[in-house]
């Protein structure tokens, strides 16, 4: 045993019966690492990580590579979810050394943790070779190893800066035009997403180009977007048995997925497919969301109301073992309805991916389509393949599972939250929020310490009854995440509290995350552990930066209390990055939402009465991206003040102005832009 035996990761604890003498980050290992002079080397992944488990089974899992990294480093083990601020640190370090980044992430530090060199998977013998390099150039030339670390970590802190901008530009139509212009280079137009491979979903990508297209009246951006959807729905990528998206598509035609099933992708789909429902309706969005909803509920909710992490891509120790089928499986499984399986998800004896015989089902033709080339009815189709589907999930579930990320994140969460009420919005299944309820108070009973500050990780030892006592550490995409998801959740419920939560967040954030003379947001608080260099999350991957989510997050709060300071917060915020977005639209789309709103006006749709829910209901049948949506039988917000009477009214207002009152959707929706 390591000293990784009582950690909470999944990630470390996969590691703690290693012979390399690993550590997790803490004042006891960086200590030993002064007292002793000696080198640092920190490790970085997650536990869904195929790569990660590679390297683990290859180098530290043998003695002799241990016997190494014991002698000459102190080992420290990082789990990337837990600890996003050490991983942004030492991601900056490889890129700037390298150009390129990725899990397993390995940094090489002095003592006092200045990188000195990094990189991410190594083979064995390359690896034994670059410890006992390092370990001589330091013993040998310490002066040029500090020189390069003082360099390297100057370069850290300088790494994705941003300048104050103090003048307010006018931002127009034009402004979001350039900026999706150089963006369609880059767009596939026969697979849909963006360049070759690997293919990631990226769904605040495609969720902005969603809302541009409508706005903008752009039908090429239309088309790519429904194309997007429609093949990674349709590919490999998406889980047909099970439901549920893997994490990126490894070859360019969304086919070949890397296994892992993440949260956070997740998440952000359903919210996604959700809206894309509302935009174009189409059954296949609508079978998305329920699906992936069913996956998520089936494999990762906690019986306290929480959502795990992740799946592995490994069972058994092989990749997609869990997932792939031979022709011959389905043939046993299915015995004569087996050809029309086979048909429909392109299963051959041969096998369609690189492990011989074996298959990733997918999809090429609407069901209609197929249907009249087999020349059978749609329903008939339809009815068969989910029977079969049935079946072979039923087989799949025998089989040994990939391995399970129990970590509940307050960011992930978030995100999940956020997801459940845009299904809720597009569909009105009460399932759906009644899912979101009992996770926002599994949030606000867990997640959340009596002073109102929040913890990244749920720990039910130390962070239940009684709680303000725990170690609490938290970042700003837990903060950003969070917030948004309660104003969604007051958005579908009009229940005050979840707005209260969501301002007390957000002033929590403010004063320990906002750096007002650079009118960005650190990642890290003020009072946290300060690293080699206090780091902004500024560009937009696959997740939103949580300084694009909390501008976002300002703007929609602003208006809702008619808080000038937010609204002032979030525009300095926007014009900072301003200057970078037309260059690289893809990296800044959750700040091209935020920009669409400027443009485009926000409608703030208050609805007043007894019969609220059915107007609430169907406005949300109608497209408005650019909407916030209030009100309830009663209400202390601003814009609701005196608005409550005998009879429920929809008051839709705009900068500051409000139309006049109407009965009926119909006249409310006249009055939208």
């Amino acid at each position: 045993m390591n000293h990784l035996a009582n950690s909470t990761s999944p990630y470390l604890l996969q590691h703690a019966n290693n012979p390399v003498n690993w550590y997790p980050w803490g004042a006891e290992a960086l200590q030993k690492a002064k007292t002793e002079n000696k080198l640092i080397l920190v490790s970085i992944g997650y536990s869904a990580c195929h790569w990660c488990h590679v390297m683990e089974h290859e180098s530290f899992e043998d003695e002799s590579v241990a016997a190494v990294m014991n002698e000459y480093f102190v080992c420290i083990k990082v789990d990337r979810e837990e600890r996003p601020d050490v991983d942004q640190v030492y991601m900056s370090a490889v890129q700037l050394m390298s150009g390129r980044g990725g899990w397993p992430l390995n940094c090489i530090c002095l003592p006092d943790q200045r990188p000195i060199y990094g990189g991410t998977y190594f083979r064995k013998n390359e690896w034994t070779s670059l410890l006992f390099n390092l370990a001589d150039f330091y013993k040998q030339k310490p002066g040029e190893a500090i020189g390069y670390a003082e360099r390297l970590t100057e370069g850290i802190q300088n790494y994705e800066s941003i300048g104050f901008v103090t003048e307010q530009p006018a931002y127009t139509k034009n402004d979001l035009t350039v900026i999706v212009e150089n963006w369609k280079k880059y767009f596939d137009k026969v697979e849909g997403g963006m360049g070759n491979a690997p293919k990631f979903p990226m769904p605040n990508n495609w969720q902005f180009l969603m809302r541009y297209s409508y706005l903008m009246q752009d039908d090429s951006v239309a088309q790519q977007v429904k194309l997007t959807l429609q093949k990674m729905a349709f590919g490999g990528i998406y889980d047909h048995v099970g439901g549920g998206f893997a994490r990126y598509a490894v070859d360019g035609v969304w086919h070949v997925p890397h296994f892992e099933k993440m949260l956070y992708d997740n998440a952000q789909l359903v919210s996604l497919y959700a809206e894309a429902y509302t935009w174009k309706p189409d059954a296949l969005y609508e079978k998305t969301v329920n699906e992936t909803i069913d996956f998520l509920m089936r494999e990762l909710l906690s019986p306290e109301g929480g959502f795990y992490s992740a799946l592995d891509a490994d069972s058994e120790g092989v990749e997609g073992k869990f997932y792939v089928f031979t022709k011959a499986d389905i043939e046993t499984i299915l015995g004569e309805d087996a050809e029309l399986f086979c048909i429909y998800y392109h299963i051959t004896d041969d096998g369609n991916w690189e492990e011989e015989q074996t298959n990733v089902f997918f999809r090429k033709e609407e069901d209609s389509q197929l249907a009249e080339k087999l020349g059978i009815a749609t329903e008939t189709l339809q009815s068969k393949i989910e029977a079969s589907r049935q079946k072979v999930f039923e087989t799949r579930n025998k089989r040994i599972r990939p391995g399970l990320d129990n970590k509940i994140l307050a960011s992930w969460n978030g995100l999940m939250l956020k997801g459940l009420c845009d299904a809720y919005r597009a569909f009105n299944k009460p399932e759906f929020i009644e899912l979101a309820l009992r996770n926002a108070y599994f949030i606000i009973n867990n997640l959340l310490s009596d002073a109102g500050v929040l913890n990244r990780v749920y720990d039910p030892l130390s962070f239940g009854e009684g709680r303000g006592e725990a170690k609490i550490i938290a970042f700003l995409d837990d903060y950003a995440n969070i917030i948004d998801a309660f104003i969604a959740l007051y958005e579908v419920t009009f229940d005050e509290q979840w707005l209260q939560q969501a301002v007390k967040l957000a002033d929590h954030a403010i004063a320990h995350y906002y750096d007002g003379a650079s009118g960005i947001f650190f990642y890290t608080a003020d009072n946290d552990e300060q690293l080699i260099a206090r780091k902004s999350e500024i560009m937009d991957n696959v997740t939103p930066a949580s300084n694009s989510v909390m501008a976002r997050n300002l703007k929609k709060l602003g208006l809702l209390y008619d808080n000038e300071r937010y609204i002032a917060i979030s525009a300095q915020l926007l014009r900072n990055i301003i200057p970078h977005m037309a260059k690289y639209g893809s990296a800044y789309s959750n700040w091209a939402m935020l920009l669409l709103d400027e443009v485009f006006g926000v409608n703030e749709i208050a609805i007043t009465g007894n019969n609220y829910e059915n107007f609430r209901i169907e406005i949300e049948k109608i497209y408005i991206p650019n909407k916030i949506m209030l009100g309830g039988k009663k209400g202390s917000l601003p814009l609701l003040q005196n608005r409550f009477g005998p009879v429920t009214q929809i008051f839709v207002c705009r900068g500051k102005t409000c139309g006049l009152p109407v009965d009926n959707t119909a006249d409310a929706l006249k009055q939208i832009n």
